[in-house]
């Protein structure tokens, strides 16, 4: 293990440097792994005072400034460069280009193609939110510079002190929205700039929009129930006051008369304030709801709800403005009428059990939609349903009283539409969706609350049955006559597609192999129906990570990755209009527009990717179906293996979940009581998605992008490597290797299935001289016998390490892990180690509530160190303090120092250690470069 030490602290740098200098060969407890021999000689020099914990801490700050150092440059170069320059000249070329390419000439061909939507950044509130919001900007700054700084900013943590809030996630949301708005702005100002040196008599009736922004945060319900529809309605609000407010100031300009319309926005913006200020904390106060309603529904008119009202307004104002305030005037005019009454446009979330479970009792349906024998009948009966169903008015009274999640929502977007915005559709995502009978019943009931054709009904495809059957779900949808008369009345079909869970069932290289068959399947099925004539919105909702579906390298990597263009040919070809749409995950994805800069270098590669992206040559992975379909099916099968394999949940629910903090608003899934129940976790299914891949990723070894490679890459090796050199598309699904080997170790794995191996701690006790230690290793191996994961462990590792061998053979010039990664992790294990061992320390104690020595030893086992120091501050009190009253009696003895050294020697370093244990976590998410 080689690094440079000579930045670092002499006592530590000295220590690393006689390790490096050892023989490979270590005792035989270390073995040959060069990760846990590093780890136990760091130990070993902590216990003789060669170093000390302030060491430690000065040298884990020191990897974490490198690796935060590494991040913001890689940030940079992921865009392209963050310069404003040289962004905004892309922009330009790319307007230009476009202009110059037009097979006719002319400003009406010109405005079709910049006029209608091609493209969304979709802001969500998944739970990315693992650092600090200074060191967020601090990441979003260093890397907005022409040259990035060699020296990190100082912070004594990049941890966040508590968990995001809603609240905070919607302001963090709002100010990466207002950059991507600003970038979006200079998008249309470069291609009003080409309409007007080209078209100069024509040019100010263009409203150009080929780029929106969009947002659920807040009105993602899915899994929460701490959401209610007032959260919704309140944001909602902010939102539309947020857009009226931006007009407003776009529309301030030296020369520029327009009084009604400032008029009109002054009173729209008063009226909205006093909306928002009336929206009640809850539904338990009626006349509170009450009182919101009346400003609601008598607002209407004043708040505004379609911004088609204000067009007129705006061109008068562009028509009549002085030549230096027409361009600014008409980019605002693009801006706010691209986004109606919204900083962003609205996405809606719910799952496809909500739904069912709303129509099973309007209906009567109780048949289980997911059982073949009986979706025939259930889609007939939904069908005969939706040919006769009556809409019914909606008012708050309603909405108090309606139990249902699926009925509020739906409420709550008829409210939406009437007093809010009534001219921008809402999409209404549906999680989970398996089958055609869900999107049936979903137009049911927007039908019902009167709200279908204001509405986007889009199924999500995630699971692997969702994924291998959504040609056969949007099959049953499109055989309803129904479905297909509403799907042509909006304009426009809707798909979403996930990469998070897909990935961590499958493996992530074969879920966009499936998602690009199916959206192939899409095409031919529109076709098959005779429904070329509508616009297909493809959703991609991905993460920042490669275990979730972002390209690790650059995001024209990342476009060009999500959507083929094997797959945009083929919708050309049957003059089938397509929208993408990528999602910007939380806190991580934010940080894409975190500044000026970073917005509009992002916001420049997406425009080239929409126009200038390169079509014309074919790539050689068509050419081999046979090896493509193989090739992902091994994979596939190989991940399904280890998701089955109990080791694999085992070495998810051991202490891996202590390495991370938590990292956004929504609830925990599943909460355990004890931390031995996580010991018991029997499926990665009980674990969300981003902390599933968040935990492998802090234990060394990125699975779900990794397993079943080698047993896909040795099946057809020439073909393998000639395709990684050859075809573009094949080899940017092996940059997601790449990176993920870069980040993984199998000698770092190796080490934690170690650490929880009883016979590990049996060795060591074996050779160890010191009977107060022996007797400490041997406390430790009885409690892991306890958690009874080892055999599983093992057997697990060796499913991972046969195929990494074989991914070795096959691919022998495939990345290896950085040695600064390495030693994060040897140090890591050290703490562990160390945190271990001080547990062995604490005295024996009678049981409180139900907590004894033998359930805290499965708590430190497992790492959840912060309710053990919890309830030690109550079995070991340090007393209440002297005190100097006088009581009235002779003075007694003040126990001022009970407990203090247990405190002192044992719980004091254990939450230090802890800590500094959390902090490796962020540095190696730094490595990595996203968490999750």
């Amino acid at each position: 293990m080689t690094t440079d030490f000579s930045t670092l602290p002499p006592r530590i740098g000295s220590v690393l440097a006689s390790i490096a200098n050892m023989s490979s060969t270590g005792t035989p407890a270390e073995g040959t792994n060069p990760v846990m021999s590093t780890a136990l000689r760091l130990s070993d020099a902590l216990e003789s005072g060669t170093i000390t914990f302030e060491d430690v801490t000065q040298l884990v700050r020191t990897l974490r400034d490198q690796a935060f150092l590494n991040r913001s440059r890689h940030l940079h170069r992921y865009v392209g460069g963050a310069t404003l320059d040289t962004a905004q000249d892309k922009l330009r070329h790319v307007a230009e280009q476009l202009c110059a390419s037009l097979p006719t000439p002319s400003f009406a061909a010109y405005s079709q193609l910049v006029s209608s939507i091609r493209f969304a950044a979709v802001f969500t509130a998944h739970p990315t939110f693992a650092l600090s919001n200074p060191v967020y900007e601090a990441l979003a700054q260093s890397a907005s510079r022409d040259i990035p700084p060699e020296t990190a900013p100082f912070f004594a943590t990049h941890r966040r002190s508590v968990h995001p809030t809603l609240e905070e996630e919607f302001t963090l949301a709002v100010q990466a929205i207002t950059r991507a708005r600003d970038a979006i702005d200079q998008l249309n100002a470069a291609l009003l700039t080409t309409a007007k040196n080209t078209w100069p008599q024509e040019w100010t009736t263009l409203s150009p929009r080929p780029v929106i922004a969009t947002s659920w945060v807040g009105y993602d319900t899915d899994g929460r129930t701490d959401i209610g529809w007032w959260d919704t309605l309140r944001l909602r609000l902010r939102m539309k006051l947020f857009q009226l407010m931006r007009l407003e100031r776009q529309i301030t300009h030296e020369g520029v008369l327009a009084p009604e319309l400032t008029e009109t926005l002054q009173k729209a913006i008063d009226c909205v304030k006093a909306q928002i200020s009336a929206v009640p904390n809850g539904a338990t106060d009626g006349q509170a709801v009450a009182r919101f309603a009346e400003l609601l529904v008598n607002g209407r008119t004043t708040a505004l709800t379609c911004a088609s009202d204000l067009n007129a307004l705006l061109q008068t104002a562009i028509e009549n403005a002085p030549p230096s305030a027409q361009l600014p005037l008409a980019v605002a005019r693009a801006g706010f009428m691209a986004h109606g009454l919204g900083l962003a446009h609205t996405h809606v979330r719910l799952n496809a059990s909500q739904i069912h479970n709303f129509v099973r009792q309007k209906l009567n349906l109780l048949d289980d939609p997911t059982n073949p024998a009986q979706r025939r009948a259930l889609l007939n009966r939904v069908n005969d349903a939706l040919e006769s169903v009556t809409p019914v008015p909606v008012d708050f009274g309603a909405l108090l009283s309606d139990p249902s999640s699926a009925g509020r929502l739906m409420m709550t977007i008829a409210q939406i539409v009437k007093y809010v915005d009534s001219d921008t559709p809402v999409r209404f995502l549906i999680a989970e969706t398996e089958t055609g009978y869900t999107l049936l019943t979903a137009l049911w009931i927007a039908t019902y609350f009167g709200v279908a054709d204001r509405i986007e009904i889009s199924p999500l495809f995630e699971t692997e049955d969702a994924l291998v059957k959504g040609e056969h779900i949007v099959e049953e949808a499109l055989r309803s006559p129904t479905w297909r008369d509403y799907v042509r009345r909006v304009g426009r079909i809707c798909f979403q597609f996930g990469y998070s869970d897909s990935g961590r069932y499958i493996g992530q290289l074969a879920a966009s192999y499936q998602i690009e068959r199916l959206r192939l399947h899409i095409h031919d099925l529109l076709v098959r129906w005779n429904l070329s004539d509508v616009e297909v919105v493809f959703f991609d909702t991905h993460g920042e990570s490669i275990g979730r579906g972002a390209h690790p390298f650059r995001m024209a990597d990342r476009l060009d990755y999500l959507s083929p263009t094997h797959v945009r040919k083929r919708f050309e070809s049957s003059n089938i209009h397509c929208r993408e749409e990528t999602a910007f995950q939380g806190g991580d994805g934010y940080l894409l527009f975190g500044s000026p800069e970073l917005a509009t270098a992002t916001m420049a590669t997406i425009a080239e990717n929409l126009f200038l992206s390169d079509q014309q040559k074919s790539d050689p992975i068509y050419d081999h179906p046979d090896f493509s379909a193989d090739f992902f099916s091994s994979v596939i099968d190989n991940m399904k293996g280890l998701v089955a394999d109990p080791g694999y949940a085992a070495l998810l629910g051991a202490f891996g979940p202590s390495l991370i903090d938590r990292t956004g608003s929504r609830p925990p899934a599943r909460q355990s009581a004890e931390a031995a129940t996580r010991s018991r976790i029997t499926h990665p299914s009980q674990l969300r998605a981003i902390p599933n891949n968040a935990i492998l990723q802090q234990l060394g070894w990125c699975a779900n992008t990794l397993q079943g490679l080698g047993a896909a890459a040795q099946r057809h090796p020439e073909t393998f490597e000639t395709l990684n050199t050859s075809s573009p598309r094949f080899h940017r699904a092996l940059d997601f290797a790449r990176h993920a080997l870069a980040c993984s170790d199998d000698k770092v794995l190796k080490s934690v299935v170690c650490m929880l191996d009883p016979g590990f701690w049996l060795d060591r006790a074996t050779e160890e001289t010191s009977p107060k230690r022996q007797k400490a290793f041997l406390a430790l191996m009885g409690g892991l016998e306890g958690l009874n994961l080892s055999a599983e462990l093992h057997t697990m590792f060796r499913r991972i390490q046969a195929d990494h061998l074989a991914l070795r053979e096959a691919w022998q010039h495939a990345p290896r892990t950085e040695p600064r990664i390495r030693l994060l992790h040897a140090i890591r294990i050290m703490l562990i180690e160390r945190i271990w061992l001080l547990a062995c320390r604490i005295p024996f104690f009678m049981p409180r509530g139900g907590f004894n020595h033998e359930m805290m030893m499965q708590h430190i086992l497992c790492l959840d160190i912060p309710t053990v120091l919890k309830e030690m501050k109550f079995i070991f009190p340090t007393g209440t303090g002297p005190s100097d009253l006088d009581f009235h009696e002779p003075r007694g003895p003040r126990e001022e120092g009970i407990y203090v050294r247990e405190h002192r020697d044992i719980f004091t370093p254990m939450g230090q250690m802890f800590d500094l244990l959390r902090e490796i976590s962020v540095a190696l998410m730094h490595d990595i470069g996203e968490f999750g």
